[in-house]
C-alpha cells in the first residue's frame, strides 16, 4: 500500500490529490484528527512550513510535513477556518513544537486564532495593531495605525482560548512573570543579539528560568509587498531576508518559479549558482564564528574571519559588482557570466581558507576558557530541534540530518560529493564546531565544480511578462542557517496571489527558552552566537 492508499485509509472523509506534493485537504473539525494521525502513525515529525491563507472565500492554513527519516519528501496538509468574523482553528504545537510561534504569525496577519495555543500574543506585530496585514480585505489606511514614537510596555499577560469539556471555547489570560520576579531586558540595542531582538529573561541570581522572546522591531511587510511586485521584481526582496545567505534565497526563489514554468536551465547556471552558494555559505560561517568569538571576547579572531571573509567579498565585488547583496540569480540564469579571473581567484581562495582554518582553530577552538565556556552549555537534543524543526548547522550539531542538498539535490550537488556535517552532543561548542567543519565542506563541494564548469548559455529567455500556471509551488534550498523554502500560490496572474518566506531563523529563536534554562546569564550571549539567527529573516 502506497502513502496515498494509507491516508485514503486512515483519513476517509479527506480530499487528496497529487499536484506538486501529495496534498491533504481536511475540514477544520477534521484537523485534529487528521494532524494526530499523520504524526503519530505515518511518522511525519517535521513541520517544515505553517503559512495563513486568504482564499477569499475563507481562510486557512497550509502545512509542510516531512519526516526526519526522508526530510525531503514532503505532504501538504491544508484546512480552512471557513467564518471570516471569528476564525478559529485547532492548535497543532502539542504535536509539532514549531507551529507554537507560527500560529502566532497567523494570527497577527491573518487574525485566526488556534484554540489550545498556550500564547495567542501577536508576532511581529503589537496588540494594538488594528486589522490583518495579510488578508485581502485588509485596509491599509495609515490614520488606523498611526506612526507612533513611544515604546508600548510589554505586558506580562498572554491570552489564550481554552477548550472546555462540553466543547465550548473560553478565553483565559496567564502570567509570564510574575511580580516576584527578577526580569533583564537583553537588546533590542544590544549588539549580542546579532540584529533588533529582545529577549526578556527572568533571572534567580545568574541562572536563567525564562526567555521570553519579542520580535518584529523591524517587520517590513515582504511577503504583502510580493504580492503587488511582478515574479522579476520580487527577487530583490529576497536578498534582504538573511543577508548573509542573499544569494541562496535568491536561488530558491529562481528555481520556484523555473520549476513552475518548466523552464529548463542550462548546466552551465547550475554549477555558477553552487559555486556561488557555496562562496556565500562560507562568508556566512565565516562571520558568525567572528561575532560569536567577539561576543566572548576574542576581538583578535573577529578579525581574523572578517579579514577572510573579505576575500570573498572581493569575488562577489568582481563577478556581479554587489558584496553583501549581490543580485545574481536571476529567472533563467544569472545576471552575467562569470569574468575571466573568477577561476583563478576561487582556485587561489581553496589553499588560502584550509590553511586559515588551522589558524582560526589554533587561536580560539583550542582556548581553554573558551572551551569550558562552549562545552556543555545551551544543550539541545535531537528531539528537540526535530520538534522545533531547528535545521542547519545548529540541528546538525544535535544529530538531526536536514541537509536539503543531500535531501532534495538541487543545482550541481548531484554532481559533487561531500559530507553533510553532523554532530551528536548538541551543546553550544557542537553548534561552533560544526560551522567551521562546514567551511571545510564547502571548499570540498568548490574544489570538485570549479574546473568543470560547462560551456554554454549563462541565462536562458523568458517572456517579457511572466505568469506561472495556477496552483501552489514550493521549493526549497540549504541555506546558511538551515532550509530556506519559498511558497508561491498563483491564480494565473503577472503577480503572485501569495508568498510565503518559510524563515530560518524563528526556530533558532523559538528555541532558546528551552536550552538556556539553568544556564547562566553570560551563557545566554555564547548560545545566541552558536545558534546564528539573522532577525531579518524572522521580521519579514
Amino acid at each position: 500500500m502506497d502513502l496515498q492508499e494509507k491516508i485514503a485509509s486512515l483519513l476517509p472523509s479527506a480530499t487528496i490529490e497529487q499536484a506538486q506534493y501529495l496534498t491533504i485537504s481536511v475540514a477544520k473539525n477534521d484537523l485534529r484528527k487528521a494532524a494526530e494521525t499523520l504524526r503519530h502513525q505515518l511518522g511525519f515529525d517535521i513541520l517544515w512550513s505553517l503559512t495563513g491563507m486568504d482564499w477569499g472565500t475563507a481562510l486557512g492554513v497550509v502545512y509542510h510535513l516531512a519526516s526526519s527519516a526522508k526530510p525531503g519528501e514532503i505532504v501538504v496538509l491544508k484546512t480552512q477556518a471557513e467564518d471570516r468574523e471569528n476564525p478559529m482553528l485547532h492548535t497543532v504545537c502539542d504535536l509539532w513544537a514549531t507551529a507554537e510561534l507560527n500560529e502566532r504569525e497567523v494570527y497577527a496577519m491573518f487574525g485566526i486564532r488556534f484554540i489550545n495555543n498556550p500564547d495567542m500574543r501577536k508576532l511581529l506585530l503589537n496588540e494594538n495593531w488594528v486589522g490583518f496585514p495579510l488578508r485581502k480585505d485588509y485596509n491599509a489606511d495609515p490614520e488606523l495605525n498611526p506612526l507612533n514614537l513611544h515604546s508600548d510596555e510589554v505586558s506580562d499577560l498572554r491570552p489564550k482560548l481554552v477548550e472546555q469539556a462540553d466543547g465550548t471555547v473560553k478565553e483565559e489570560w496567564d502570567e509570564i512573570f510574575t511580580n516576584k520576579e527578577y526580569i533583564v531586558n537583553i537588546g533590542p540595542q544590544h549588539p549580542a543579539t546579532h540584529g533588533v531582538l529582545h529577549f526578556r529573561v527572568s533571572l534567580d541570581g545568574e541562572a536563567i528560568k525564562k526567555v521570553d522572546p519579542h520580535l518584529g522591531y523591524i517587520h517590513r511587510g515582504i511577503e504583502r509587498m510580493c504580492e503587488s511586485l511582478t515574479y522579476p521584481q520580487m527577487l530583490h526582496l529576497t536578498d534582504r531576508l538573511d543577508y548573509l545567505s542573499a544569494h541562496m534565497n535568491r536561488h530558491a526563489i529562481c528555481m520556484c518559479v523555473e520549476n513552475a514554468l518548466q523552464l529548463e536551465i542550462p548546466e552551465r547556471v547550475k554549477y555558477i549558482r553552487t559555486l556561488m552558494d557555496e562562496l556565500t555559505r562560507i562568508a556566512s560561517h565565516l562571520l558568525a564564528w567572528s561575532c560569536m568569538c567577539m561576543d566572548m571576547g576574542g576581538l583578535t579572531a573577529f578579525i581574523y574571519g572578517m579579514r577572510d571573509r573579505e576575500k570573498i567579498l572581493s569575488i562577489f565585488d568582481d563577478t556581479c559588482g554587489g558584496r553583501l547583496i549581490t543580485n545574481y540569480n536571476i529567472i533563467g540564469g544569472v545576471m552575467a557570466d562569470i569574468k575571466p579571473g573568477f577561476q583563478k581567484q576561487v582556485k587561489e581562495f581553496i589553499p588560502y581558507m584550509r590553511k586559515m582554518l588551522k589558524e582560526h582553530n589554533a587561536i580560539y577552538t583550542g582556548n581553554v576558557i573558551a572551551k569550558n565556556r562552549m562545552t556543555g552549555i545551551g544543550h539541545m537534543s535531537r528531539e528537540l530541534s526535530i520538534n522545533q524543526v531547528v535545521s542547519g548547522p545548529s540541528g546538525r550539531a544535535s544529530g538531526f540530518s536536514s541537509d536539503m542538498r543531500k535531501h532534495r539535490p538541487y543545482g550541481a550537488y548531484d554532481k559533487v560529493k561531500f559530507n553533510e556535517i553532523m554532530r551528536t552532543e548538541g551543546d553550544t561548542f557542537a553548534r561552533y564546531s560544526a560551522r567551521l567543519e562546514e567551511i571545510s565542506a564547502s571548499l570540498d563541494i568548490i574544489e570538485q565544480l570549479i574546473d568543470n564548469i560547462p560551456e554554454g548559455q549563462s541565462l536562458v529567455k523568458t517572456k517579457a511578462v511572466i505568469r506561472l500556471p495556477e496552483g501552489e509551488y514550493m521549493e526549497w534550498v540549504e541555506a546558511a542557517r538551515g532550509a530556506f523554502g519559498v511558497y508561491i500560490c498563483s491564480k494565473g496572474e503577472k503577480t503572485p496571489y501569495r508568498v510565503k518566506f518559510r524563515s530560518t531563523g524563528m526556530p533558532l529563536v523559538a528555541v532558546v527558552d528551552e536550552i538556556s534554562r539553568d544556564e547562566k546569564i553570560a551563557d545566554l550571549i555564547a548560545i545566541g552566537g552558536s545558534l546564528d539567527y539573522v532577525v531579518p529573516d524572522i521580521d519579514r
